[in-house]
């Protein structure tokens, strides 16, 4: 039988040993890797609940807005692992060997922090939100009261001698005010029958061309983008196409108009600008019992933190009672989105900052979290102006570690 020598058994025996430690390492290096990932998306998640806190505060004080945004995380990571055995301390007698390994990790993270100012400040803060981003948020399930009472500013209607009115989501229009309260009530109430439809209009576009305009080489073009048909009698080219419209805030299906119907209607809509949607109430349907027919203009998120913060100052918001005709609603808030200003830090562990001696945070609620759903909101909404942030060419903060 072959025998080896102690020293050469020793070694064989701790080989797993010192594989169990190599695979020790990687799993560290995973382990290590995923706190640093979640720790980067918490820090960035709150800083940005901060700066949105602080805004507000500042727009209470009448002081400038101003957001900064994170354009790069590199971070690089060295992972080192060594293993290696020693004769124990037992004399001149034994063949024990022990082990002997070690592990290092070093992160040096770099982080380039852009202030959004200039033109990036003009295109994400001072611009007013399309109407795709408000139908975007609906189609998410969220409130409709809600989203429209942070990012509507006014609601235009015709009155009687078809004479244009504005009704300004502002406290301290006192006519304006309660009515577009009112109106937002009533299609909530709309919403809980699930009754409300947010859709773009689809309709049959119809064109027509002179004959002798179309070449051979243009017909062939036409009827890659048309159905063309030929009216021989008035020598002119029928031209049809699916069209998708502007969208429309209704309590009936759009689809159940008639062609000409619809496009009537977004020839009309057509009129308004982007940052404007239509809204048409009708009897007969869900809601019904208090029609109405206007357009919401939307805001910039610069408008939505001033409105937020002069809520806390002296354009305060106050109860409005849904219009008689609505049935009762789930959620009629005074406040769009309640903050609270104290001298001291307060309790509970929430979201807070401070600014100019004060502290603010967002009220605390029992029940339905109104105020922390229109918080989680306006981040969503601060999200929703992101363009892509230049990493040159712009006075930036790199902080390296």
């Amino acid at each position: 039988m072959l025998r080896l020598p102690w020293k050469r058994l020793s070694m064989f025996r701790l080989l797993p040993t010192l594989a169990a430690c190599s695979l020790t390492g990687g799993c560290m290096s995973q382990v290590t890797l995923d706190r640093a990932v979640m720790a980067y998306n918490e820090a960035t998640s709150d800083v940005l609940s901060k700066q949105s806190l602080v805004n507000i505060a500042r727009s209470r004080h009448h002081q400038p807005i101003h957001f900064t945004g994170v354009s790069n995380i590199a971070a690089t990571y060295n992972f080192q692992f060594n293993a290696g055995a020693t004769p124990a301390l037992t004399g001149n007698s034994g063949g024990l060997m022990m082990p002997l390994f070690g592990a290092s990790v070093a992160e040096n993270p770099t982080i380039s922090i852009v202030p959004i100012e200039g033109e990036e400040f003009t295109k994400r803060l001072l611009t007013p939100f399309p109407e795709s981003k408000l139908t975007l948020l609906l189609r998410q399930g969220a409130d409709i009261d809600l989203v429209l009472r942070l990012l509507v500013g006014e609601l235009r209607m015709h009155n009687e001698g078809n004479e244009e009115i504005a009704y300004y989501n502002r406290p301290l229009d006192r006519r304006g005010y309660p009515l577009f309260r009112r109106v937002v009530s009533h299609l909530s109430s709309i919403q809980d029958r699930n009754g409300l439809y947010v859709e773009p209009l689809m309709f049959q576009g119809r064109w027509s061309m002179p004959a002798e305009m179309v070449t051979a080489d243009g017909f062939q073009k036409l009827q890659q983008e048309f159905a063309v048909e030929y009216d021989a009698a008035a020598r002119l080219y029928r031209l049809t196409k699916p069209v998708t419209g502007r969208i429309v805030i209704t309590n009936y299906d759009p689809d159940t108009l008639s062609n000409e119907e619809r496009m009537n209607m977004n020839d009309e809509a057509e009129k308004s600008p982007s940052n404007e949607i239509s809204v048409d109430i009708r009897a007969g349907h869900p809601g019904g019992e208090y029609p109405f027919k206007g357009q919401f203009r939307l805001r910039s998120f610069h408008n939505v933190i001033n409105f937020i913060g002069r809520d806390m100052g002296e354009d305060a918001e106050y109860d409005v009672p849904p219009d008689p005709r609505t049935p009762p609603v789930t959620e009629n808030p005074v406040h769009t989105l309640e903050m609270v200003e104290t001298d001291s830090r307060p309790g509970g562990g929430g979201l807070t900052v401070d600014y100019l001696g004060h502290y603010y945070t967002v009220k605390p609620e029992t029940g339905y979290q109104w105020n922390q759903e229109g918080f989680r909101m306006l981040s969503q909404l601060f999200q929703m102006t992101v363009t892509e942030l230049p990493q040159i060419g712009v006075p930036s903060i790199t902080i390296s570690k």
